[in-house]
């Protein structure tokens, strides 16, 4: 029976060598705000808003141009406690 992930973290590679990460839900809720927010934007230079679920109260924004790479990554619930340190 193949695991089923908790969460997914998504690492944003930006211009300029920074990182960060945000996490979803679901793959499907990455790929709906990947395919309705980011790509037809991809080329603008203006504000995008990035989601950050875990955290109340801060936002993040990033210029769509400035995104050079994406990598997801599928968190189990048994890989978490290493993150609640």
């Amino acid at each position: 029976m193949p695991r089923t992930p908790s969460e997914y973290s998504v690492h944003l590679l930006l211009e300029g060598g920074h990182r960060e990460e945000i996490r979803f839900a679901t793959l499907q809720d990455f790929q709906l705000w990947y395919s309705k927010t980011l790509v037809p934007k991809q080329d603008s230079s203006e504000f995008l808003n990035v989601p950050i679920k875990n955290i109340q109260g801060e936002y993040m924004v990033v210029r769509p141009t400035s995104v050079l790479g994406i990598r997801v990554e599928p968190i189990y619930s048994s890989s978490i406690e290493r993150y609640e340190e």
